[in-house]
Order: structure tokens, then sequence, then C-alpha cells
């Protein structure tokens, strides 16, 4: 389910976040963006293998961790298995068809 919000981002470099079930972009026009809604889709499925709770767990710890390394907030982001996986394969709308179970897994080398 799409929704549209630009209250809730941090950042102008953030067009989209996910929160299952809904994908919340930060305008309409985006919702034509297939790239942008393939990432997106491709976090729902993570959520979804994680039960929710523990995917938002494990993102946020991950964040923290990166950024007391990193000290640089979007190097901390990119460097998140998770966004790893989803940029990796934004532009390949077959994907999710293809993707096995927990997939991110192999984004942790």
């Amino acid at each position: 389910m799409l929704i549209f919000s630009k209250y809730l981002f941090v950042s102008k470099s953030f067009n989209a976040i996910t929160i299952w079930p809904f994908i919340i972009l930060r305008d309409k026009g985006l919702k034509l963006d297939r790239v942008v809604i393939n990432h997106e889709k491709i976090h729902l499925r993570q959520q979804v293998e994680l039960l929710w709770i523990f995917f938002f767990i494990w993102y946020w710890t991950e964040f923290c961790i990166n950024l007391l390394r990193y000290r640089d907030f979007m190097k901390s982001y990119y460097q998140i298995g998770f966004e790893k996986e989803a940029y990796a394969n934004e532009y390949d709308p077959g994907y999710l068809q293809k993707r096995k179970f927990w997939s991110f897994l192999k984004y942790y080398k």
C-alpha cells in the first residue's frame, strides 16, 4: 500500500521508507518510479522474513554500529546489509520472483 508524506523524512536524500505493509513516498510522482518501488518491495520482503520487529532491531543496530565505525550518516546507511541487497537488485524487476529466503545474508561478506 502506498502512502505519500514529505514530513517523515529526516534527509532530502531519502525518497521512500518502508514500514510493513506500507511504502511511504516523499511525493506522488515517485509511485511511477519502478526502481524506487522495487527497492522498497525488497525491504517489504526482508521485513516479512524477519517478522517485522527483528528487521528493525537488526537494521538500527547495524546502522548505529556503522555510525560509530564510519562517523558518516550516509556511509553508515549504505553499509547496512539490507540496503546493499536492495540497491544491488533495484533495477531487476524480476528479482523478487527468483530471490531466495534470507538472501540479504549474502551481503554480509
